[in-house]
């Protein structure tokens, strides 16, 4: 419950959020998408890499993951603006594929040693970096509003933890 009440006072209710425009609600409808598929994520992992060695079992998701995105961009007829990245954008994108893979490799060794009601709020204790990140490089503002919301969601998640 603390979760909930707190991922609900973090979402600003407002169209214009430190100077950036919110282009409409779809994006809300995407984080959902997310959450119910990180779950999927986590449950069907944890189901699959029993047996199997979590560097390989890693290796399999991220061959099925790298063959799903570019289908997508090709669908989406996008393959060609690959040539319009800048350096400095791919740069940082690759360097996020390089955090996402160790991330990975560290979730799915975890996942196969431990139990995944713990490794999985652990693992969403990710949000208070991300929050901080953001204040530092971003200098995104948090609103009380937004900090009692980030306090009751890594209170939810230790609570569930221990």
């Amino acid at each position: 419950m603390l979760i909930g009440v707190g991922t609900f006072l973090m979402i600003e209710k407002k169209a214009e959020t430190n100077g950036v425009s919110v282009q409409g609600k779809s994006w809300m409808l995407y984080a959902f998408g997310s959450a119910i598929f990180a779950s999927l994520t986590s449950i069907l992992g944890k189901i699959g890499i029993e047996g199997v060695e979590s560097n390989l079992g890693t290796a399999i998701r991220t061959a099925v993951v790298l063959v799903m995105a570019w289908i997508m961009v090709l669908v989406t007829g996008k393959a060609g603006a690959v040539r319009e990245i800048s350096v400095k954008e791919l740069s940082f994108i690759c360097l996020s594929g390089f955090a996402t893979g160790a991330s990975w490799l560290c979730y799915y060794r975890a996942l196969q040693d431990g139990l995944a009601s713990v490794v999985v709020p652990i693992d969403k204790l990710s949000i208070l970096v991300t929050v901080a990140f953001s204040w530092l490089v971003f200098h995104e503002k948090l609103t009380a509003h937004s900090g009692w919301g980030l306090a009751l969601i890594v209170a939810g998640t230790l609570a569930m933890i221990f």
